[in-house]
């Protein structure tokens, strides 16, 4: 089975545990590492023959063009990762319908199409932003990989689907691809990538995509550019955001070649491919009641085990 791989590219000084440390006032002054760590994983990719979706930020995209153009003719999926790292909670839905829109005339005027895919800020789709999908669907999107079945401080939606379902927008259904977990004694376990892959063993992100195969669907892997960079300027983030970002950096990139040695990865949209006709049969899935649009429901395939 072909596994989905997605590649979040976004620098070193922009993800969430930073926030507090480096203000986006900064960002112009720190050092751009993307393009760098972003090449090393193409090279990786070409060495195993693998493709994934790469998510760009948009604010990566305005100053790195090219990156963007080299991914592509590479042979990879180009998505949308927003512009400049909100969680869509902080944007509120009208800065979140912006900030859609302004990194899709972004990437469409370097690639002459705008992304299908999405994915937000930290998994930052929740029952805090009910609005979101009717956003992505009524900007065009097909597909999104934003809601992480998980009880998280920062994110998450416990009890929503394992596996990839539809869920209905404003303008229409899209599929939600969630990040991989491995399902154990009730509890699901995220073992898919990020800080994740580089804490636990292979053996357990191993076990969540065998658990996958088992119920007929692709996993999604999913890890940053400035995780293959083990060299990043260091900051002083002490404490268990410190630990997340800096655990095991120096290991990213051969646990990454081990899994492609393993297992075929391709883009999301290509990993849905044989399993499309069973998604469009199934209902939409409604992951928040209707009429109070707060409460998470239990999704259909986590009875699987």
């Amino acid at each position: 089975m072909k596994h989905a791989l997605s590649i979040d590219v976004e620098d070193w000084f922009q993800v969430l545990n930073m926030a507090g440390q480096i203000d986006r006032s900064q960002w112009d002054r720190q050092e751009l590492r993307c393009e760098g760590s972003t090449q090393r994983i193409l090279e990786i990719l070409e060495r195993h023959q693998a493709r994934a979706t790469f998510f760009f930020l948009g604010w990566i995209a305005e100053r790195m063009p090219d990156l963007v153009s080299r991914v592509r003719e590479a042979g990879h999926e180009i998505g949308s990762h927003g512009y400049d790292h909100q969680m869509v909670s902080d944007l509120g839905e009208a800065g979140f319908r912006s900030d859609v829109a302004k990194t899709n005339r972004i990437l469409a005027d370097i690639t002459g199409s705008s992304p299908q895919a999405f994915r937000a800020c930290t998994w930052s789709i929740s029952e805090r932003t009910p609005w979101a999908f009717d956003v992505l669907s009524e900007e065009g999107f097909k597909l999104d990989s934003s809601v992480f079945p998980v009880r998280h401080p920062d994110y998450g939606v416990p009890g929503a689907p394992t596996t990839p379902y539809v869920v209905a927008g404003a303008c229409g259904e899209m599929v939600e691809f969630p990040p991989l977990t491995w399902s154990v004694l009730g509890r699901q376990v995220p073992v898919g990538g990020g800080g994740y892959l580089r804490l636990l063993p292979l053996r357990f992100l191993r076990w969540g995509l065998a658990q996958q195969e088992r119920r007929g669907c692709p996993g999604c892997v999913y890890l940053h550019p400035w995780e293959v960079d083990p060299d990043q300027p260091r900051q002083n983030l002490g404490g268990v955001r410190g630990f997340r970002h800096y655990v095991n950096l120096r290991k990213t990139a051969a646990k990454l070649e081990s899994l492609l040695k393993t297992y075929e990865f391709v883009s999301l949209s290509e990993a849905l491919g044989p399993i499309a006709d069973r998604l469009r049969a199934q209902p939409a899935v409604q992951l928040w009641d209707a009429s109070a649009r707060s409460v998470p429901r239990e999704g259909p395939q986590d009875q699987t085990g």
